[in-house]
C-alpha cells in the first residue's frame, strides 16, 4: 500500500539504536563489483556478517534468483561447522537487485508516535549515474515494503540512507558534499531538499557538514564520517596529520558541529574516534572508518582492520564500549570489503520493531 501525503506527515525515522524487527542485507552481485576478482572473497565476508548479525537479531538476506541454490548451500556448509555461533532467524528473500548497498537503495523505516511502521521510497540513481544499470536497485525498497505490507511513502528526492543520520529527537546530520551533488538533484535548490527531508523523515533540524572523507566515492557519505551516538552527541572520526586531506575535512567538521546547536537547542558533546592508518588497494586510498558500524540489539557490529590498523582498532572498541558498556562490541575483519568501497553500514538496513 502506498501513502504520499505530504507534507503532514505523522511519521518520523527512529535512531539506529532503537530496537530491531531484522536486519536487511543484500547479497553481492560479481557482475556490480569494481574488483569482480575478489567476488569468492567478498561473498565469505557477507556470510560472516549476516552470520555476525544473526548472533543478535534476525536477517533478512536479499537473493538474486538465479544465486539461490549457491547461498543456500553456503549457509548450509557454514553453520553445519564446529565452532558457528548459535544464530537467529535467517531468511532468504528472492528480491532481483543490481548491487548489494541496501543501506543507499533499501527503504528508510519511519515509526509513528502510536508504533505504526510506515517507509520511505527514495529515488536511487546509483551514486549520481556512477554504476549502470541500477533499475532493479531502484525497485529493492518497493519490493521490501509489498513483502511486509508496510506503508509506502515515495519521495520525489534522489537520496542514498548513507547520506543521514538521525537522533531520534528532531535533528539530522548529513553532507553537503552529497546532498547538494548536482548529480542527484540538480533541478532542486537546497531549501527544497532541506523541505522535502525534513517532511519524510520528521525532522525539524538539519546539520550540514561540509564534506566526508578522501577517496569515498558516494560522494561523502556522513556515514562514514560522524553518526549520532545519543541525542546531543556524535561521534566523529577524525585525523591528526596536517599532510593527510583528511585533516582539513575533519578540523572543519569538528568547527561546524562546535558551533551549532541540535533540535532542542542543545550544544552538542562530540566524540572523537582516531582514524585508521592510510590504506591502499592497487594504488587507490580506502576510505577506512570505524564510523562504518551498526547497531544490533544488544551489540554493536564494528569493522576492524588489523596490521598497521591494530592499535586504532583497539582504541574504537574501547571508545564504543565506554558509550554502550550494555552493548557487545562485536568485531569483523573489515579490509575483504573495504575495496569495493563500503563496510558495514552500507551493506545493511534495519527495520525497527512497530506494527506494520
Amino acid at each position: 500500500m502506498t501513502d504520499n501525503s505530504f507534507p503532514s506527515l505523522p511519521y518520523a525515522m527512529p535512531p539506529e539504536w532503537a530496537p530491531h524487527q531484522r536486519t536487511f542485507v543484500s547479497w553481492p552481485v560479481q557482475d556490480s563489483m569494481v574488483y569482480p576478482e575478489n567476488f569468492a572473497a567478498v561473498q565469505n565476508w557477507y556470510l560472516e556478517l549476516v552470520l555476525a548479525i544473526a548472533e543478535f537479531e534476525p536477517v533478512a538476506v536479499l537473493v538474486n534468483p538465479e544465486q539461490l541454490e549457491q547461498v543456500q548451500g553456503l549457509f548450509e556448509d557454514r553453520q553445519a561447522q564446529p565452532g558457528c555461533p548459535a544464530v537467529k532467524d535467517i531468511d532468504l528473500l528472492l528480491i532481483p537487485h543490481n548491487d548489494a548497498w541496501i543501506r543507499d537503495n533499501g527503504p528508510t523505516f519511519l515509526m509513528s508516535s502510536a508504533g505504526q511502521l510506515a517507509a520511505v521510497n527514495w529515488q536511487f540513481n546509483a551514486w549520481g549515474g556512477k554504476y549502470a544499470p541500477w533499475d532493479l536497485d531502484d525497485a529493492v525498497a518497493p519490493a521490501i515494503l509489498a513483502q511486509y505490507n508496510v506503508t509506502r511513502l515515495d519521495a520525489p528526492l534522489v537520496m542514498e540512507g548513507g547520506s543521514l543520520h538521525v537522533d531520534g529527537e528532531g535533528t539530522l546530520l548529513t553532507t553537503e558534499e552529497c546532498l547538494l551533488n548536482p548529480n542527484r538533484n540538480p533541478s532542486l535548490s537546497r531549501e527544497q531538499i532541506e523541505t522535502y527531508v525534513q517532511a519524510y523523515l520528521g525532522i525539524e533540524t538539519i546539520i550540514w557538514l561540509k564534506r566526508g572523507l578522501a577517496g569515498d566515492e558516494t560522494d561523502g557519505h556522513v556515514d562514514n564520517i560522524a553518526c549520532f551516538a545519543a541525542p546531543g552527541q556524535v561521534l566523529i572520526q577524525v585525523c591528526d596529520d596536517p599532510l593527510d586531506e583528511n585533516y582539513a575535512i575533519t578540523q572543519e567538521n569538528l568547527a561546524i558541529l562546535a558551533a551549532v546547536t541540535d533540535a532542542r537547542g542543545r550544544a552538542l558533546e562530540i566524540v572523537k574516534i582516531p582514524q585508521p592508518p592510510r590504506a591502499a588497494y592497487q594504488g587507490k586510498r580506502l576510505t577506512l572508518s570505524y564510523l562504518n558500524f551498526y547497531f544490533v540489539n544488544g551489540g554493536i557490529i564494528l569493522p576492524v582492520f588489523g596490521g598497521p590498523a591494530a592499535e586504532t582498532d583497539e582504541q574504537a572498541a574501547a571508545i564504543l564500549h565506554g558509550l554502550y558498556p550494555e552493548r557487545r562490541i562485536r568485531r569483523i575483519d573489515g579490509m575483504p570489503i573495504i575495496p569495493e568501497g563500503g563496510n558495514v553500514h552500507c551493506t545493511t538496513q534495519q527495520m525497527p520493531e512497530g506494527n506494520a
